[in-house]
């Protein structure tokens, strides 16, 4: 689940990011209107926490845009004005949901968990294969019905092979899929995660390298 933090006050933008990547979310930041509509282009954002007055581009603008594209992800909306009015003309934009500042992050939490369950209607909730089982919701993987402690990365990495059912994914692609736009991102990084996630997974090894095409997940051989 991929979520895109719009928010111009860079203290509360890098705490809502560093909670929800604890919370196992793969998060952006953009700090002004026209950054968020780039950062949409580059990756398939499933929800976006969308402040109303931005620079740049406002938030009506962003939110409006992306309304008339008929791009599906899930907008919530947080503004500094918690009036009925405000919160009616924010919805008519085509957000899904409003949340006035100041707010308990608790309360963001569990607002984001009802979108993410609306985002992920019609997908497929559960994967598996070979053993492996992840709930794509609540976030918990489990091999042969033993849980498995993954860091938020590795958990991207796990599901993103699921996805692929069976078929090859370069260290690039899984680059793109897991880790955030402007982060720390090389194929040594996806090579050491893949490393800690077999020995997390155990023996035998289900995820199988193929030289020139990248990682999948298998059957042991």
């Amino acid at each position: 689940m991929r979520i895109l933090i719009v928010e111009d006050e860079a203290d509360l933008a890098d705490s809502l990011a560093s909670g929800l990547r604890n919370e196992g979310y793969l998060v952006d930041v953009a700090h002004d209107g026209a950054d968020a509509l780039v950062k949409i282009g580059q990756a398939d954002v499933d929800i976006m926490i969308l402040d109303r007055d931005l620079p740049v581009l406002h938030g009506d603008f962003v939110c409006r845009t992306l309304r008339e594209q008929h791009h599906p992800m899930r907008i919530l909306m947080l503004t500094a004005a918690g009036a009925l009015d405000d919160r009616v003309a924010g919805l008519d934009l085509g957000a899904d949901d409003y949340l006035a500042k100041p707010f308990a992050y608790v309360e963001l939490l569990a607002r984001l968990r009802a979108l993410a369950r609306r985002a992920t209607e019609g997908v497929q909730m559960v994967l598996s294969a070979a053993g492996v089982r992840i709930d794509t919701l609540r976030r918990v993987a489990e091999r042969d019905g033993r849980p498995l402690a993954l860091t938020p990365k590795e958990l991207g990495v796990l599901e993103a092979l699921l996805l692929a059912d069976g078929g090859h994914l370069t260290a690039e692609e899984l680059l793109a899929e897991v880790w955030e736009a402007g982060s720390e991102r090389s194929r040594s990084v996806v090579k050491l995660t893949i490393h800690t996630l077999r020995r997390k997974l155990g023996h035998p090894d289900i995820i199988h390298t193929s030289p020139g095409l990248g990682y999948r997940i298998g059957a042991p051989t």
